[in-house]
């Protein structure tokens, strides 16, 4: 063998080693990576989880209003990539505790009974207005005595919630994505596909938060533009003190676990 076939040879091994190598890498990093996110969401590979939905107050039989079938989609695929099946029910069906399996709840208290029980339980800082008649304050959030005012189509709030109960390790996670429209919870869905990462950072494997996000302009702009306002854990998880007005036994507005009244597009 002469030494320019012997430099050849060791060429093509040191290239072959190289690849090798980085393959290995970056198969090692992909996996690390999506081991953290099966955490983070508590999404086992082929472990069930609950996408529990309202029902659209325009439609006589039972739909779920077009936006909040986006907001699915985008769940949807973060679910397939962690490898786990998601199973669609809708609020007055899934009479079950939380805890099981991880849950994915879309919709404002108004139409969406099973996301007013986890405020009342887990986020009873929030408190919304949930009157019927038209009005500036109508779906306003209030959270740690500051008001976020709805204006349609320009300026929308939505809470994005990752909730547990207990710290059980096997515990599993409610997601929580509640909007004065349905056009927020489509973006705040697809604000938790994208930050995941940065999510998964900061909060970790049992982190609780609750994140109040704006969406800016959807008239326009649809649900591409949104402003994180603020990490409201703190205030949200904290059951404000009870006015002397309120009967022992009984919520002080009605709304203290709820929020959202919506148009017929919305179904938040």
């Amino acid at each position: 063998m002469t030494d320019d076939m012997r430099e050849v040879l060791l060429g093509i091994l040191a290239a072959g080693i190289t690849a090798a190598l980085g393959w290995f890498a970056r198969t090692y990093l992909w996996r690390r990576g999506l081991r953290r996110r099966q955490r983070f969401f508590g999404l086992l590979p082929h472990a069930d989880c609950l996408l529990v939905v309202n029902r659209d107050p325009a439609a006589a039989d039972w739909s779920v209003a077009r936006r909040d079938v986006f907001a699915l989609l985008e769940l949807s695929a973060l679910i397939k990539d962690c490898g786990a099946n998601a199973d669609i029910v809708t609020h007055d069906t899934a009479l079950q505790g939380f805890g099981e399996r991880t849950e994915f709840c879309v919709g404002g208290p108004a139409s969406n009974v099973r996301t007013a029980a986890h405020l009342q339980s887990l986020l009873p800082g929030v408190v919304v207005d949930l009157s019927a008649e038209p009005g500036p304050g109508r779906a306003a959030f209030t959270i740690g005595g500051e008001r976020h005012l709805m204006e349609k189509g320009a300026a929308e709030y939505v809470l994005l919630a990752r909730l547990t109960a207990g710290g059980g390790v096997e515990t599993r996670p409610v997601f929580l994505i509640a909007g004065q429209s349905g056009i927020t919870n489509q973006a705040a869905a697809r604000y938790l596909a994208r930050h995941q990462s940065r999510l998964i950072r900061r909060y970790g494997r049992k982190g609780t938060f609750c994140l109040l996000l704006k969406v800016l302009n959807s008239a326009a702009y649809g649900p591409d533009v949104v402003e994180l306002v603020g990490d409201v854990t703190r205030a949200a998880t904290t059951r404000p003190p009870r006015t002397g007005d309120a009967e022992d036994g009984e919520p002080e507005s009605g709304a203290r676990s709820g929020m959202d009244t919506q148009s017929s597009e919305s179904s938040a």
